[in-house]
């Protein structure tokens, strides 16, 4: 069974990837990074119901940590079949107010763990001239938003990743994929009041909010695919249609 590492992955939409593909077999290594209680919460929940996942801190932002990672999941495992990278953050705020450390920080959690977790593992896929990333970004890494400035760039900045590193590795048989969710019914869009909520469901074709399982179920079949690379798949309800 395929080896995957999913960061970010204790919470929202990374939780779903993890417990949805722990019961379809997967080996699965839940990284986080401090929401330690919510991984133990999530590999012992699986526990109970006969489904084992490894969980691992690391701040992806850090490339030693990461390749500590890395190294973890080789030796365990061998072969990292399938990298996700979910890991990341979000702020609200007006441009000209966000201060120089929010940008940094947005940047290396959002982007540069990208950069840290995809070159850590594909030695390992290079070897075995198979593997499979998947990134995901944001409809505001395509669109962008308003007062969201710093998240739009980071996201976007997967988005280019993405393309580029497919037709890089496209000849070593590693596929690189992006997937760009709209609005999602997870804790990171928490801070939305009922009437920002039902603007938005507004302006979506399918009047309605996504769910955490759209995107894994997403995930899955790129898992099972063998020819589609360096495309960035937007699951939004229409959101983003020009």
């Amino acid at each position: 069974m395929k080896t995957v590492i999913v960061t970010g992955g204790s919470k929202g939409i990374g939780k779903s990837i993890v417990c949805g593909l722990a019961k379809k077999g997967y080996n699965v290594i839940l990284n986080y990074n401090k929401s330690q209680s919510e991984a133990t919460f999530i590999q012992e929940d699986l526990k109970k119901c006969g489904f084992y996942i490894d969980i691992f801190q690391s701040d992806v932002s850090k490339k030693n940590q990461v390749d500590d990672m890395i190294k973890y999941v080789i030796d365990k495992y061998n072969k990292i079949d399938v990298l996700i990278n979910n890991a990341g953050i979000s702020q609200i705020k007006p441009f000209l107010d966000i201060e120089e450390y929010e940008w940094d920080n947005m940047i290396n959690v959002n982007l540069k763990s990208v950069y840290n977790t995809s070159k850590a593992v594909l030695p390992n896929m290079l070897k075995y001239k198979e593997g499979l990333i998947i990134n995901i970004s944001s409809i505001w890494g395509i669109i962008g938003a308003s007062c969201e400035v710093h998240y739009s760039t980071a996201k976007a900045g997967m988005i280019g990743f993405t393309k580029a590193l497919a037709k890089e590795m496209g000849p070593s048989n590693i596929r690189v994929n992006g997937i760009a969710p709209g609005i999602i019914d997870t804790d990171m869009n928490n801070d939305l009041n009922d009437k920002e909520k039902k603007n938005i469901i507004n302006n979506i074709p399918l009047e309605k909010i996504g769910k955490p399982e759209y995107i894994e179920k997403c995930i899955e079949w790129l898992i099972n695919d063998e020819y589609t690379t360096g495309q960035i798949i937007s699951i939004d309800g229409g959101w983003g249609i020009n």
